[in-house]
């Protein structure tokens, strides 16, 4: 009961303060609408073996199906310390180009290392992941300069099956996701993601997610040859589309439930 009631506080918390953070913050233009595919094989711990892990390519696009111009591959290694707790070390490859000049070098090209944790809350129907990350970044610019960054990220998922109790072979069910992006040498608030989908568990394998999802990328204010330019906001609108295929370890224990979490 009373992690219901946290978890609940929490959420209200967490997207009562999302209008509140925008208002702050005068909003740019508005882009048109971009697509992002994602492409997951997963290896989840399970009571019997807890170490498990993953591998992921995405691929986004500036239009809908039309001009592309990044990709990133990502890995990782995972540790269930109990059945809703868990911890990960991972590794990325990330490239920016111009989509209108694809034979050119990219823009920029990073690496990245993170470790993460991630909590899981079970009500009924209702379940809640709480995922808390640390980004090391390297990344170089046109080959010119490197630089390191460092990034705190946190994310709220809330899950709802719709015709079963959990999230297993024939499910249909509800994703929602907000995420913060924070930067401890500014801006501190430096993205927010905000995603809604709806997803389809075909087998015990195969997970398949369609949604829409807006991020906000805050930029400093500047000044540069005497002319001051304020905080703005870039927004751009984007549909999703997640096909996550999960293995297994072999085991004499029931199968414990999943959530089809996207591991971007």
């Amino acid at each position: 009961m009373i992690k219901d009631v946290s978890a609940g506080l929490l959420l209200g918390l967490l997207v009562g303060s999302m209008p509140v953070a925008r208002a702050q913050i005068p909003v740019g233009t508005t882009g048109a609408w971009g697509s992002w595919f994602i492409g997951t094989v997963q290896l989840p711990g399970n009571p019997e073996r807890k170490w498990g892990g993953y591998a992921e390519v995405q691929v986004r696009a500036n239009g809908v199906l039309k001009e592309y111009f990044y990709h990133e591959l990502k890995a990782g290694l995972s540790y269930d310390i109990d059945p809703n707790f868990t911890v990960l070390v991972g590794s990325g490859y990330y490239r920016t180009s111009d989509y209108r000049d694809l034979e050119a070098s990219p823009l920029t090209v990073e690496k990245r290392l993170w470790e993460q944790l991630v909590l899981t809350q079970y009500s009924k129907r209702l379940k809640l992941e709480h995922r808390y990350r640390i980004e090391q970044r390297w990344v170089n610019f046109r080959g010119d300069s490197t630089a390191f960054r460092q990034r705190f990220r946190y994310r709220l998922n809330v899950f709802f099956p719709l015709n079963k109790r959990t999230v297993s072979t024939g499910t249909l069910f509800l994703s929602v996701y907000n995420e913060l992006f924070l930067n401890p040498t500014g801006p501190v608030f430096e993205r927010n993601r905000l995603y809604g989908g709806i997803g389809y568990q075909f087998t015990p394998q195969l997970v398949l997610q369609v949604g829409l999802l807006n991020q906000a990328d805050y930029n400093l204010p500047a000044l540069r040859r005497g002319q001051f330019t304020p905080q703005t906001t870039a927004i751009k609108n984007n549909l999703v589309l997640a096909v996550t295929y999960k293995l297994a370890w072999r085991s004499t224990v029931p199968a414990t439930e999943h959530l089809p979490s996207q591991q971007d």
